[in-house]
């Protein structure tokens, strides 16, 4: 009750004190997070179905995959979320500006994924690998541009956070919290692809 009566502000003492038991963000963007995890999820259980039936294909073709971008990739959307993470704890403390600043960053660290991304695409499209080269590429295809797309949505959700906090107005810890949840759901997506498709032979 008192977050609420501060407008969404909790204080660190309340935090340690064990007082602070919401669950961050708006609820409507958990039941979206448990959604697209479940649909996510689907994709991982046919890739690794199709995968035990085709072995043989599916390692000759990861084998083709860039590993050191989708390595950078992976640190890239890590260093990112923790950023967001370190940005949320500043604004629900109060700290805007430092909550601005780590935003910011986030956001320019985030920016850097889908750069990498057309890097590692374009390469493989002039070669005429796309999703109809054969099943392997087309989960690659399908799961790595449905997050891609995530990603995108995600700079945007980040955007608009800085926006609120750079307003002349307390910034809603709520929208805050809720775009924190939507990118760490992102972070999370993609240490699965990342396994599944780069890393996991």
């Amino acid at each position: 009750m008192t977050g609420v009566a501060h407008g969404g502000r909790v204080s660190s003492a309340e935090r340690s004190s064990g007082l602070d038991k919401h669950i961050p963000g708006d609820s409507s963007m958990w039941f979206f997070v448990i959604g697209d995890l479940l649909i996510f999820g689907a994709y991982f259980v046919a890739y690794m179905y199709y995968r035990g039936q085709q072995p043989a294909l599916f390692l000759e073709s990861q084998a083709r995959l860039n590993l050191d971008i989708g390595a950078a990739n992976t640190l890239v959307l890590l260093t990112s979320s923790l950023f967001v993470a370190l940005g949320t704890s500043a604004a629900r403390d109060g700290k805007t500006s430092d909550g601005l600043r780590l935003f910011g960053i986030a956001l320019a660290l985030g920016a850097v994924f889908p750069v990498l991304k057309l890097f590692e695409y374009v390469p493989e499209i002039v070669a005429g690998i796309t999703p109809g080269t054969n099943l392997f590429f087309m989960y690659y295809f399908v799961m790595t541009g449905l997050h891609l797309c995530h990603v995108m949505l995600g700079l945007a959700i980040l955007s608009f956070v800085i926006r609120d906090l750079r307003g002349p107005a307390a910034p809603k810890i709520s929208f805050v919290e809720t775009a924190a949840t939507y990118w760490h759901m992102v972070d999370v997506l993609w240490l699965v692809l990342f396994a599944l498709l780069y890393v996991m032979r």
